[in-house]
């Protein structure tokens, strides 16, 4: 019996142009009638995931931040944080990098240190609650990740100057074309959703996951039902036992119609 389903959001559990399922309201509700908890593992902020998922905060556990914070029902459950003194030596690192903005991704808020409209309007699209600040010293919170805005192209770029310096010390991941994520290297969506398990005493086969990019590979690793999107990069359907319908045919909602409320899919 399944009693935790977590799923990623963008190119999963929504369609391409950012939409829900038009049948999710009704299967989240059936899902909770059935005391299965549902959760949405994201690398995005919490506040952001809250936003995106308004109507429904209160049915849904989130796992923000790519696993380092978890709140259900607005409480924190758990929080993995970096050390102040890194988070420092990271900053003067990416002020050398040229082209390359940075975002401090914290407990309480997201953090810039630069108010051009460019990259305000980008560092919106991901983090709905941001300030701007002048220096690090100004700031009174705890950071979850440093996500470095590249305009030369992350991956060829930044990647290729910060992972050699701080791989050993800290989780490096191109996570989109001008973005690289430096976070802690003990914290993904797998731990996230292990520790989820060991709260609510849930075992691997009683828990399903959805996913269709590398940072989910934790999190479908960590449960027996990990299902992998249609529309995943293929070198990515190794890492689940089962294929789901793509996002834009509405897989995760298929599959729990399907095999957990024996509905017609």
């Amino acid at each position: 019996m399944i009693k935790l389903i977590a799923t990623d959001m963008d190119g999963t559990l929504l369609k391409s142009n950012g939409e829900f399922p038009n049948e999710f309201p009704f299967i989240l509700n059936s899902l909770l009638n059935k005391n299965i908890m549902f959760s949405v593992a994201s690398g995005r902020q919490y506040f952001t995931l809250r936003d995106n998922m308004d109507a429904f905060k209160d049915k849904i556990t989130f796992i923000a931040e790519n696993g380092a914070f978890i709140v259900k029902n607005g409480e924190e459950l758990f929080a993995k944080t970096l050390d102040r003194n890194i988070v420092a030596k990271v900053i003067d690192d990416v002020h050398k990098i040229p082209d390359c903005k940075l975002v401090l991704c914290g407990k309480r808020s997201a953090y810039t240190l630069d108010n051009s409209s460019e990259f305000v309007g980008e560092v919106e699209k991901y983090y709905h609650k941001n300030t701007v600040v002048d220096s690090l010293d100004d700031i009174d919170d705890e950071f979850f990740k440093i996500a470095v805005c590249d305009y030369k192209g992350s991956e060829n770029h930044s990647n290729l100057i910060l992972t050699p310096k701080w791989g050993e010390t800290l989780q490096c991941t191109v996570s989109g074309e001008v973005w690289l994520d430096l976070g802690r290297k003990d914290v993904n969506k797998g731990t996230a959703i292990k520790f989820l398990q060991d709260k609510f005493n849930i075992k691997e086969n009683e828990t399903m996951a959805f996913g269709d990019y590398y940072n989910d590979v934790s999190m479908l690793e960590s449960v027996y039902h990990s299902y992998v999107m249609e529309n995943a990069p293929d070198e990515m359907k190794k890492h689940g036992r089962f294929l789901a319908k793509s996002n834009d045919e509405s897989g995760v909602i298929h599959v729990i119609k399907d095999k957990i409320l024996k509905l017609d899919a």
